[in-house]
C-alpha cells in the first residue's frame, strides 16, 4: 500500500475561504429554466411557478451566487421582453441553443427565485448583440430606487425596492466563433471599458467581470486577457475563466488529473494580469471569476442542440450523467479553486439543474442529486475561516494529457475562531487504497471529528430517480490522530473529507 505524506499548517495560509467560491449558474438552456428550476404543474410550486424541492436542493447544494441568464444565451437576449405581464411578452428565437425561448421567466421572476433559495444574483449583460445603452438600462431597471422610467417600470412590475446587484458579467465568451457577436480582443475589450465606466456612473461600486478565453485551447488564449486587460484594467475587478473536463477514450487516468490544467489556466491568467498590472503600474490587482467549470461530455448526443426547423421550448439539452469518477473531478477542482483562493475571488459551476448539473428533475415529477451533487455541498459546508496550503508528498504518475500528476490532491480550511480544519482530499489512483500520513503538530490538540470517503468499486455508477444513494458519502472509520499525526486510508478513484476539531 502506498503512503503519501501531508503537512497542514497554519502559516501556510492562502487567503480567506470566499463564499463565492461556491456559485453556480441558471442559463436559459435546455431544461436548466423551464421545467428545471421553473414548472407550475409541479405539486411543490409556489406563486412564481418555482419547484419548491429545487429551492430546497439549492439550499442544500449550499449555493451562494447564481450566474444569469447565460452563457451564450446572454449575447442575443433582450432583457426587456422578461419583464411585465407574462402573457404579453414576446416569444422569441435563441439562436445560441436553437430553441424558442417564451419569455415566461425573467429579470424580476428570477430576482423572487434568489431571494427564496437565499442566493445571490450575477446579472450578465448582453455585449453580443447589444451594448453599452442597453447594459445601462438593465442596471438602471435592477439598481436606481426610483423616479426613472426603468426604474419605476420594476416597481410597477412589483418590485417597490432596488435588486442591489453586486456583481455584473460584462458579456460571455466573445472570444469564441460560436458567440452571436463574437468580437476579436480588441474590439470586445473597448466595449467592455465603455460599459464598465458608464455603469460606473450610475453606481460606483459594481464588482464587474470582463470576458476572458473560454479555455486553454483556444488560439488567443494569453494574448486574449493581455489585449482586454490592457483595456479594462482600471474599470473592471475580475477577468472570467471557463473550462470544462471530461473522460476521452477511455483515459480514466488523464482525467482524473484534470485539476493539473486549471491550475496552470489560473496561474496563467494571473501571470498575464499582473503583467499588464506591472505595465500600467497601478496597485490594484485583477482577480478571477471562475464563471464556468465542470465536468462536460460536449460529443455526447444530447450536447448537440436541435437544428433545421425545430425551434422547440426547452429542449433535453447537455443532460449528463456522472458517475462516480466524475464526481471525484468535480471535488479536484474544488480543490483547485480553493488552493488559488488568493485569486480566485468568483467561482461557477456550470450549471444547477438538468444541464451538467448537480441537481435533476422530472417534468411534474421526481428530483435526484447526481454524484456531483456531494463534493460540492460537502466543500461548502466544511471549508471554513483560511483556506492552507496542504504540503503534500506523493509518487506521480504519468498521464497522456497532462504530463507527471501526483497521485493525491488535497486542500484544507482552518476557523480561526473555532479551531475547526477541514482537510480535502482525492487519490486519483486507478487501483490503489493510499494510506494519507497528515502532520498536524502545528495544530496541537485536534482529534477527528468526522471523516468520509466517496468512492465504489465500479467508478462508473450512475445516480438515478430510482437510486441516487448508493454513493453518498460514506463514514471512513479508518481516520485516527496519534501524536499529532493523522492516518487515514483512501480508496481508488475517491473525494475524501476529513474534519479536525479541538
Amino acid at each position: 500500500m502506498t503512503t503519501v505524506t501531508l503537512t497542514i499548517d497554519p502559516a501556510f495560509r492562502v487567503g480567506p475561504v470566499r463564499r463565492r467560491t461556491f456559485g453556480a449558474f441558471v442559463e436559459h438552456l435546455g431544461r436548466c429554466v423551464y421545467t428545471g428550476i421553473h414548472d407550475p404543474e409541479h405539486p411543490s410550486a409556489d406563486a412564481d411557478g418555482f419547484r419548491g424541492d429545487v429551492i430546497d436542493l439549492t439550499r442544500e447544494l449550499g449555493v451562494s451566487t447564481v450566474r444569469y441568464p447565460g452563457g451564450n444565451f446572454v449575447s442575443g437576449y433582450r432583457w426587456e421582453d422578461g419583464v411585465g405581464p407574462r402573457d404579453q411578452r414576446p416569444r422569441r428565437l435563441d439562436l445560441a441553443w436553437h430553441s424558442t425561448e417564451p419569455n415566461l421567466v425573467g429579470v424580476d421572476e428570477f430576482m423572487r427565485w434568489t431571494k427564496a433559495s437565499g442566493t445571490e444574483a450575477m446579472m450578465a449583460v448582453n455585449l453580443g448583440t447589444r451594448g453599452v445603452q442597453e447594459a445601462l438600462d438593465l442596471l438602471e431597471y435592477c439598481n436606481v430606487r426610483g423616479g426613472t422610467a426603468l426604474s419605476d417600470q420594476r416597481r410597477a412590475n412589483g418590485a417597490p425596492e432596488p435588486y442591489d446587484i453586486k456583481l455584473w458579467c460584462l458579456g460571455n465568451e466573445m472570444d469564441g466563433p460560436w458567440q452571436i457577436g463574437h468580437k476579436t480582443a480588441h474590439e470586445y475589450g473597448r466595449l467592455a471599458a465603455e460599459t464598465a465606466r458608464a455603469m460606473r456612473m450610475i453606481q460606483p461600486d459594481l464588482e464587474l467581470v470582463a470576458c476572458g478565453s473560454s479555455g486553454v485551447p483556444i488560439p488567443t488564449f494569453g494574448q486574449w486577457e493581455q489585449t482586454v486587460l490592457s483595456e479594462t484594467y482600471e474599470y473592471v475587478d475580475m477577468i472570467s475563466a471557463h473550462a470544462y473536463y471530461a473522460e476521452e477514450d477511455g483515459d480514466l487516468g488523464s482525467f482524473l488529473a484534470s485539476a493539473v490544467d486549471m491550475d496552470h489556466f489560473i496561474d496563467s491568467v494571473t501571470a498575464v494580469a499582473d503583467g499588464v498590472r506591472a505595465h500600467k503600474k497601478i496597485a490594484k490587482r485583477i482577480h478571477i471569476s471562475f464563471d464556468e467549470w465542470n465536468v462536460w461530455y460536449q460529443k455526447r448526443a444530447e450536447s448537440v442542440p436541435p437544428s433545421g426547423d425545430d425551434w422547440p421550448v426547452a429542449p433535453v439539452l447537455l443532460e449528463d450523467k456522472y458517475n462516480v469518477a466524475d464526481a471525484v473531478v468535480v471535488g479536484n477542482l474544488l480543490i483547485s479553486l480553493l488552493r488559488h483562493t488568493d485569486r480566485v475571488h468568483s467561482a461557477s459551476l456550470a450549471q444547477l439543474v438538468n444541464v451538467i448539473a448537480p441537481i435533476m428533475t422530472e417534468p411534474g415529477g421526481r428530483i435526484w442529486r447526481q454524484t456531483t451533487f456531494h463534493p460540492f455541498a460537502q466543500a461548502s459546508q466544511y471549508a471554513t475561516g483560511e483556506v492552507l496550503q496542504v504540503a503534500v508528498e506523493a509518487p506521480t504518475y504519468e498521464t497522456a494529457k497532462f504530463g507527471d500528476a501526483p497521485l493525491v490532491d488535497a486542500v484544507a480550511t482552518r476557523d480561526p475562531e473555532t479551531g475547526a480544519v477541514a482537510l480535502f482530499a482525492v487519490n486519483r489512483s486507478t487501483t490503489e487504497t493510499v494510506t494519507l500520513e497528515v502532520d498536524t503538530r502545528s495544530i496541537p490538540g485536534l482529534r477527528v471529528v468526522g471523516a468520509t470517503t466517496l468512492s465504489n468499486p465500479d467508478h462508473t455508477w450512475v445516480a438515478t430517480a430510482d437510486d441516487d444513494t448508493a454513493v453518498l458519502p460514506r463514514a471512513n472509520d479508518s481516520a485516527t490522530v496519534d501524536g499529532g499525526r493523522l492516518t487515514v486510508q483512501v480508496p481508488p478513484v475517491s473525494w475524501n473529507v476529513v474534519r479536525l476539531g479541538a
